[in-house]
């Protein structure tokens, strides 16, 4: 049971220290692509162990890099804190459907 709790306080805690512009250490630009293809592989939502397994097997990244990753992400806008204190992916195939023409003219009318 702390396992699963123990990854979304640390990465609370990482979503405050991520702030900054620079992706984590030893993390390249094809991993956090590759991140984001992970996280989307998973349903999009990094929350207990059986989300973040996935993601580093796919990813090679270490859970502590996973947790840097989204903290990242997330600095950069490109997710979002779940209340459960997880992460959700908002980019690539994670990005929030964007509402359908009719339904736009539809409210403007």
């Amino acid at each position: 049971m702390t396992r699963f709790l123990t990854a979304p306080l640390a990465l609370a805690a990482l979503t405050y220290l991520g702030a900054c512009a620079l992706p984590p250490e030893g993390v390249e630009a094809p991993q956090l692509a590759g991140f984001d293809a992970a996280v989307a592989s998973i349903g999009c939502d990094l929350v207990s162990e059986s989300d973040y397994i996935p993601v580093e097997l796919q990813t090679g990244l270490s859970r502590a890099q996973v947790q840097e990753t989204a903290a990242y992400k997330l600095a950069q806008g490109q997710g979002v804190t779940l209340s459960n204190g997880g992460f959700r992916s908002t980019v690539g195939a994670c990005a929030p459907a964007e509402p359908a023409p009719a339904a736009e003219a539809a409210t403007a009318a």
